[in-house]
């Protein structure tokens, strides 16, 4: 990264941010208040109406150019403000879209009405992603309205499909590259440690969702008169979900772990000094006991090793009381996570030849595939890197350890492939804030955190580092 005189920040800055902490949490509030669920079609206009919502809302803090932009999906929002100068240019990337936020039953408080629990604040979409990159957003606002100006040029490209896979995303990024061409990207969609713990990940799993349908006879049947006669898709499937895994949690799919590159021991050792420990994890997911691939920690299981999970069935009846009935059809939603140097198009083949090969011919499977995203590793050596261990020192009071993510953003590697941008991915998250599941939370000392440590970001690109700021990294892979 180029070299750039020092930009100073007013106090006035930080005291903007600070003064306004309540409005922006009720900002944040209306925010989450749209039931944005990018996966579910009913919801088609709630998305454009948070899109518009969050358009006019970065015309109102001062950002220019601030506009909904069609797709064939859902919604992106751009914005910018590009009159620094000789100064390097910074793309804020989130996603305004959410999950489901089905079992609703499971909430203590309706997912799209936001509730505020000591210093937590409940709501679908609270952490992933609104909250986090509405820091950014109001970081941006305290510049703006105290000294008219941001330190360096900046643009902004949020989304409505990150959580189905940026369908849209992709073909806007590779038809306008030159107008989106910038420094350094930064995106927060990620978790740190602790509120006192915070962390920037550098390399993330990739992804691959799939539909499993197993179809068997062409009409429900009285499971009295053909019981003991028919297969049932139901059990077929599980028979063949059942042979995905051996009993130490291994994936058995012929060949999957081929490319599965090997981590060095030290980046090992590494993690084991920085990362969760295993009753840290099970303790965040609630869990009582871990399960998976022998010879790795849990954090190793879900960060340099790929994992396939089963993330739901139907089939047959659902309803109150009984029918017995042997239904036409099951379904199975399956996810794989990915490491390094493991390709989603080849695993779905790997995948697809095991389906064929493990299913009865008393049924007819079906597989469609829903999603797909590479691997990603970001260089923890770039000068951003060190841009935002400093910033962290100023909003968190702590320098941030590197971690290493089990999840997945798929323009992470889009970036780099098609903007030739790094980019910085800085955790505002608690790893108990729920995300994807009922009673998420985001904790508000973290966001107004955020809000300052955005600011200092900022301030640091614009400025340029010093190998003061260099973090202690692993020196990489074996």
């Amino acid at each position: 990264m180029k070299r750039y005189d020092l930009v100073p920040i007013s106090s006035r800055v930080f005291t903007y941010a600070q003064s306004r902490c309540n409005r922006f949490v009720t900002e944040l509030i209306d925010f989450i208040r749209f039931p944005s669920v990018s996966a579910q079609p009913q919801h088609a206009g709630n998305l454009r109406a948070c899109a518009a919502w969050l358009a006019e809302h970065l015309r109102q803090i001062g950002m220019e150019h601030s506009q909904v932009i069609r797709t064939e999906g859902h919604p992106l929002v751009y914005a910018d403000w590009l009159h620094a100068v000789g100064r390097p240019t910074q793309l804020f990337y989130g996603h305004y879209d959410v999950q489901p936020p089905d079992p609703l039953e499971e909430w203590r408080s309706p997912p799209f009405e936001p509730t505020i629990s000591g210093d937590d604040l409940y709501g679908r979409g609270a952490s992933d992603d609104k909250g986090q990159m509405f820091a950014h957003v109001k970081a941006m606002e305290s510049y703006l309205q105290t000294e008219g100006a941001l330190p360096l040029n900046v643009k902004c490209i949020f989304e409505g499909e990150e959580e189905i896979g940026s369908a849209s995303l992709i073909p806007f990024l590779s038809q306008y590259r030159r107008r989106l061409a910038a420094d350094v990207a930064v995106m927060s969609d990620m978790p740190m440690l602790a509120p006192d713990r915070p962390a920037l990940t550098y390399a993330m799993r990739g992804a691959l969702s799939l539909e499993l349908e197993v179809r068997g006879q062409k009409v429900d049947l009285h499971s009295g008169i053909f019981g003991g006669a028919v297969h049932n898709p139901i059990q077929a499937l599980s028979e063949i979900l059942a042979s995905l895994h051996n009993r130490n949690g291994r994936v058995t799919i012929p060949d999957f772990y081929d490319r599965v590159r090997v981590i060095s021991d030290e980046e090992r050792d590494y993690l084991a000094r920085t990362g969760p420990s295993d009753e840290e994890i099970l303790r965040n997911a609630r869990a009582a006991q871990g399960w998976g691939e022998p010879g790795f920690t849990l954090y190793e299981r879900t960060t340099i090793r790929p994992a396939l999970t089963i993330n739901g069935m139907t089939g047959g009846y659902q309803g109150q009381g009984v029918k017995a009935v042997i239904p036409v059809r099951a379904l199975a939603k399956i996810n794989f996570r990915l490491v390094a140097d493991q390709e989603p198009e080849e695993i779905d083949r790997l995948f697809r030849r095991h389906i064929k090969q493990v299913t009865p011919d008393t049924v007819r499977a079906t597989v469609r595939t829903s999603f797909k995203a590479r691997p990603a590793r970001i260089n923890h050596r770039h000068p951003a890197m060190r841009a935002a261990a400093a910033a962290y020192e100023k909003g968190f009071g702590a320098r941030p350890v590197l971690l290493r993510s089990g999840g997945t953003i798929p323009v992470v590697s889009v970036f780099e492939e098609m903007l030739s941008v790094p980019t910085v991915l800085m955790g505002f998250a608690l790893p108990d804030d729920r995300m994807h599941a009922p009673n998420e939370k985001f904790h508000l000392p973290n966001f107004h955190n955020a809000v300052a440590t955005s600011i200092r970001f900022m301030k640091e690109v614009a400025g340029g580092l010093t190998n003061d700021h260099r973090l202690p990294l692993p020196r990489g892979e074996g």
